[in-house]
């Protein structure tokens, strides 16, 4: 029984990366069986995804040659990220991890 719960906690945390539809599965997921892994990459991916957010608004304005470099660097942090779930690491990316664990820590 706990090997069965453990992958789904696993399942639940990779599929927190993938946009906002992913959040939101893994959210709902969570909310069944809460797990402080699942929750983790949940703040994580929620983190990145703001920071997504925020990046296409500098298109939007014109800083284009910006954000692509911050979007390259995002890309960077999201497969850190994803590599952290798919190997059951509950391990911050960097820079930002941190942060995102404090800021969102009622999820």
């Amino acid at each position: 029984m706990q090997i069965n719960s453990a992958n789904n906690e696993k399942t639940a945390a990779i599929i927190s990366y993938f946009w906002w539809i992913g959040l939101l599965i893994a959210f709902i997921m969570n909310n069944n069986n809460r797990s402080y892994f699942t929750s983790f990459h949940i703040r994580q991916a929620i983190g990145l995804s703001i920071i997504s957010f925020f990046l296409g608004l500098l298109v939007q304005i014109g800083f284009w040659g910006i954000a692509q470099v911050l979007f390259l660097g995002l890309f960077v942090l999201w497969v850190i990220g994803l590599l952290s779930a798919i190997k059951g690491e509950a391990k911050p990316i960097p820079f930002v991890g941190d942060l995102f664990q404090d800021w969102f820590k009622s999820i």
